[in-house]
């Protein structure tokens, strides 16, 4: 059932963009009496799922989920028409239409995805604000998982900057998003009440961005260890632990925070060690044994941040969200940028950060979460308008390329050259989407 969850918003959220992607096509076309022949979500080779002849355009979806396409009379795309294309033009042709109007025409798609995206994320603003943890608020600071502490935290850093940037919401990816993205080489913490400055090796770029720590953290808030939820029939249920118990020490050892207590029970699993407890509203302290699994565990899960510290909400009115989701998706685009020119450069591998539909699918969840899905799905239609303009024939970008020169020098490209490079793009395009998802099959085979 989770995969089916994570499927079902993945082709729900694609489907939303590809139909409209091509909307963005479709409009100006008609708009500039160019015919349009077939307006299909997902493609059709062979045959379709469903087609419907409505006036002069057939409307349908394809079998195969790889996209979508509006075929536009008279010009050269994925459909290689040739036989079309050998006939002399007609006025309702794309081909015989002034430049401008075909440059608008392929500007459409990627203009309606970059509208669309911020569009989004401002109404996902409006509708559910902005909640987050002051820094402030933590007061114990972080409780360091592996890869923090190869960094060089601590745990009960207080964290005060990242490079240049201040920390003021509590959130690990933007740590990450520093030093990945902007190059971040120090991050400054309260240790100990005294100033330290973190040195940020140039190596954790590649490091972090890599598909085996897509899903890792660098660190939480650091908090006591408040039993949340107990198993039924685990170590804790057997011994008697309830939800709200407090567990502060492990064979007479105080355990004020929780990492504390993962540490007193490193390596101890099938033991028998002595809890302190202290039940809710209560201030002695019980001396309860358990028996540890044998991977060392209470199996129960703990209480999140959210008990020990006040969250925020920011709102937004309608006026509001508009230039706050223009701003999102400035910083999201901004990034991807920065991410690129790190791949350039050689600093994030492109095999490590590439991913098919499944690394996408992933990203929504495994549960039905509307907020997530929404906010996921302008990610997705800011990347889809990013990617269709790289100047790649067969892409939107690779057309506006050729017709720009048009503009430019007054001399359009030939139909025999752009069918070759439309043919070469194709490959290249086709070739990256094999890629992407053979990538995805290596790392499930893998582990």
């Amino acid at each position: 059932m989770d995969t089916l969850i994570t499927v079902g918003q993945l082709v729900l959220s694609l489907s939303i963009l590809i139909v409209l992607h091509e909307f963005g096509h479709f409009l100006p076309a008609r708009l500039f009496g160019t015919r349009v022949e077939k307006f299909y979500l997902f493609f059709d080779p062979g045959f379709s799922l469903f087609k419907k002849q409505i006036g002069e355009t057939e409307y349908g979806i394809g079998w195969l989920p790889l996209g979508g396409y509006v075929k536009i009379s008279g010009m050269i795309d994925e459909s290689f028409d040739k036989e079309q294309m050998e006939q002399a033009p007609q006025p309702w042709e794309f081909r015989s239409k002034p430049a401008w109007q075909r440059l608008v025409i392929m500007l459409g798609g990627v203009t309606v995805n970059f509208v669309l995206g911020f569009f989004i994320y401002a109404m996902v603003l409006f509708g559910y604000g902005e909640e987050y943890f002051p820094a402030d608020n933590i007061t114990a600071g972080i409780a360091v998982d592996s890869l923090g502490q190869e960094i060089g935290l601590e745990n009960g850093d207080k964290i005060l900057r990242v490079g240049d940037v201040p920390f003021e919401r509590f959130n690990d990816r933007i740590v990450l998003r520093e030093i990945a993205i902007n190059n971040a080489r120090e991050i400054e913490v309260v240790r100990n009440e005294q100033p330290v400055a973190v040195a940020v090796d140039p190596k954790w770029v590649d490091v972090l961005t890599r598909y085996e720590n897509k899903n890792s953290r660098l660190f939480t808030a650091r908090m006591p260890f408040v039993v949340g939820v107990v198993k039924d029939g685990g170590p804790a249920d057997v011994a008697g632990l309830v939800t709200e118990d407090r567990i502060v020490s492990v064979d007479g050892s105080p355990t004020p925070y929780f990492d504390q207590f993962t540490d007193a029970v490193r390596g101890r699993g099938g033991e028998t060690v002595t809890l302190g407890v202290q039940k809710k509203d209560q201030e002695n302290v019980q001396q309860v044994p358990v028996t540890l699994t044998d991977e060392g565990q209470l199996l129960v899960a703990a209480a999140g941040p959210d008990y020990f510290y006040d969250t925020e909400r920011q709102e937004y009115s309608f006026a509001e969200s508009i230039p706050a989701g223009i701003d999102q998706g400035v910083n999201f685009l901004s990034d991807q940028f920065k991410a690129f020119g790190q791949m350039f450069a050689g600093n994030i591998k492109v095999t490590e950060s590439l991913g098919g539909f499944a690394s996408i699918g992933s990203m929504f969840g495994s549960t039905w979460n509307w907020e997530r899905f929404w906010y996921m799905t302008a990610s997705l239609s800011l990347i889809l308008a990013f990617m269709n303009l790289l100047p790649i024939p067969a892409l939107d970008g690779g057309h506006v390329m050729f017709l720009l020169y048009e503009v430019v020098s007054g001399r359009k490209p030939s139909d025999t050259f752009m069918e070759r490079a439309t043919m070469v793009g194709f490959v290249i395009v086709l070739g990256l989407v094999l890629l992407a998802n053979g990538l995805d099959i290596w790392r499930w085979i893998n582990g």
